[in-house]
């Protein structure tokens, strides 16, 4: 492993050799397959670590379940730990990490994430943190791709297509899907695709899931095999599924990003942090397992028909298991999937919400389809319990695409791609009405007031504002006379002043236009006053205001120059041509590039 990171990233003479032999499209074809293999090679090799501390912790603990759930805070611990000594408190966590990076950095990731990711997720995960695995290998596939185009000196372009095929390999690699590798980089990371850039990110997908092919056996990987073929009858089923999958999703999102926010008042006691996110996974994970570690476990036992052992060893064991504790045990665990997740993470551990959003998603299809059928409507359960993983991921993520493949691929056939459309379809619609952006660009656009879904919000999203605000203008007194305004007006290159207080404030606005009628009148020049002949600005500019919301008060006012006060005081004038010159220069470099 040390080898190929010493290849891909140290500017080795024989990987510059043979950019120097092939052209652009042949050297993006050999970057993919490199990429593909070392991203798919991490997230194998993250896997099996992970899988082995998992059972040695069973086997440590003797499956008493208040001894397993002191495990996650150790693991919570030791994440911190790192990343406050050894990670220097910048590890970027989540796909919103990539996102900024391809919209502020110009796709460029630090090259400490190229292991860090896979240090921390492996001790959060490893010791049983409520997470999943999945985003830090993304982002570890994408930090791979990001430095091989930079350290090779590639474009913009091309960095932001590399970054996509390590994200698209490290899926592939951890679920053996490299469809959905290849879906999921198109849906949720590059923001305009097309042929040129598909064919790589196919190829570094395959690459990908070829190492979790050759090397990862079966109990490590999420694979199924189905039980009943699907039937028509229960098409009115999976429509209802679908809509109550993505008023799930819309729980989901909103409850963890709720739950992770409230550690932020942790932020300067990183120790307490860390105690009350483990405090609060220990009582959780003793009262209800399934919410220990990645949970594919559980998700295989419900597909199994096998529920009751997924409450096996609970805290409250002495309640008799009847059918009515069960799907209150399962409402339980989906009320508290997500509550989990954000402790984990918000505490200080490293984890993503691609595995909690399969895993809650197995658990609505099971307790949908269980209470159907008891209600006696017979409907296939393990069938329902699969198709909901898709549901959940598809309103989660808003990539229902890479939902429905997902499980596709790794039940080994598509026998259910009618319902997996389906209800992925209906819990997108359904999630989208109630949440416009995915869980990681709420994220993201809280943060960084940034968007990445199309071009333009894209393009303009790299443009900073302060860099437009003009300050040649002329500054006029609010008690000055008209006779100092014609003086200022004979000398100044604008038509537009505007009027300041004695402290800086933006009083009004006086154009050439308006005093037309009384300049030349020398017998007024000492008797009108500057204030009379001012008017208040209708529109300004705050530091609230981003590149998006000053456009759309130019838009709005039909002007081509609006004042820009910061806390209260005049700054100057943005110039709508000078941003569209900008983004004519940006969109020109893109193309370019």
């Amino acid at each position: 492993m040390k080898f190929i990171f010493s290849l891909l990233f140290g500017g080795n003479k024989p990987i510059i050799w043979i950019q120097h032999k092939l052209n652009p499209k042949q050297f993006l074809i050999f970057s993919a397959i490199l990429i593909g293999l070392t991203a798919g090679l991490a997230a194998v090799l993250l896997k099996l670590f992970v899988h082995f501390l998992l059972k040695n912790i069973s086997a440590i603990s003797n499956n008493q379940q208040i001894f397993i759930a002191m495990f996650p805070i150790v693991g919570i611990a030791l994440c911190a730990l790192y990343i406050h000594y050894l990670n220097g408190n910048k590890l970027g966590k989540g796909i919103a990490n990539i996102l900024h990076a391809i919209a502020k950095k110009s796709s460029i990731l630090p090259k400490d994430q190229t292991y860090s990711h896979v240090i921390t997720s492996a001790l959060t995960v490893g010791f049983g943190g409520s997470s999943g695995l999945e985003s830090p290998i993304v982002t570890t596939g994408a930090a791979i791709g990001s430095n091989f185009g930079r350290i090779y000196k590639l474009s913009y372009k091309e960095r932001t297509l590399l970054l996509a095929c390590g994200a698209a390999a490290g899926i592939a690699g951890a679920f053996n899907t490299p469809i959905a590798g290849v879906l999921f980089a198109l849906e949720v990371l590059v923001v305009e695709a097309n042929i040129t850039a598909f064919i790589p990110i196919l190829i570094s997908a395959a690459s990908g899931a070829l190492c979790s092919k050759v090397i990862l056996q079966e109990d490590v990987l999420l694979n199924f095999r189905l039980r009943e073929p699907f039937d028509y009858i229960n098409v009115p089923f999976y429509l209802l599924l679908g809509i109550v999958c993505g008023l799930s999703s819309y729980y989901y999102a909103k409850t963890f990003i709720r739950t992770e926010n409230y550690f932020k008042k942790f932020e300067n006691r990183k120790i307490l942090r860390v105690l009350v996110g483990g405090v609060g996974l220990f009582v959780l994970i003793w009262l209800i397992p399934p919410l220990f570690g990645e949970g594919y476990n559980s998700i295989k036992l419900l597909a199994n028909f096998n529920a009751e052992s997924v409450f096996r060893n609970s805290g409250l064991s002495f309640i008799k298991f009847t059918k009515p504790i069960l799907y209150l045990s399962l409402i339980c665990v989906v009320l508290l999937k997500p509550i989990a997740t954000a402790f984990t993470v918000g505490s200080g551990g490293n984890g993503g919400n691609f595995a909690p959003s399969l895993f809650m998603g197995a658990f609505v299809g099971f307790l949908f389809s269980s209470l159907i059928t008891d209600l006696g409507i017979p409907l296939p359960v393990s069938n329902f319990t699969l198709v909901a993983m898709a549901g959940i991921l598809s309103g989660v993520f808003h990539a229902p695409l890479t939902g429905i493949f997902i499980i596709a691929e790794v039940t080994g056939g598509y026998e259910l791609i009618i319902p997996l459309m389906m209800v992925s379809a209906l819990s997108y619609a359904v999630s989208i009405y109630f949440m416009p952006m995915s869980i990681d660009m709420m994220k993201l656009v809280e943060k960084e007031k940034i968007v990445t879904t199309n071009m333009d919000s894209y393009l303009l999203s790299n443009i900073d504002l302060s860099e437009f605000v003009e300050s040649d203008f002329s500054e006029v007194k609010h008690d000055a006379t008209l006779r100092g305004l014609v003086e200022f007006i004979a000398v100044s290159k604008r038509n537009i002043f505007p009027v300041l207080d004695k402290n800086g404030g933006l009083k009004g606005l006086i154009t050439v236009d308006d005093i037309r009628e009384v300049m030349f009148k020398q017998a007024l020049y000492d008797k009108i006053t500057v204030k009379e002949l001012m008017r208040r600005p209708s529109y300004i500019i705050t530091e609230k205001d981003d590149i998006r919301s000053a456009m759309k008060l130019f838009d709005e006012s039909h002007l081509w120059n609006i004042p820009v006060v910061m806390n209260g005081i005049y700054r100057g004038f943005i110039s709508k041509s000078t941003i569209l010159e900008k983004y004519r220069e940006v969109l020109i470099k893109t193309s370019l590039d």
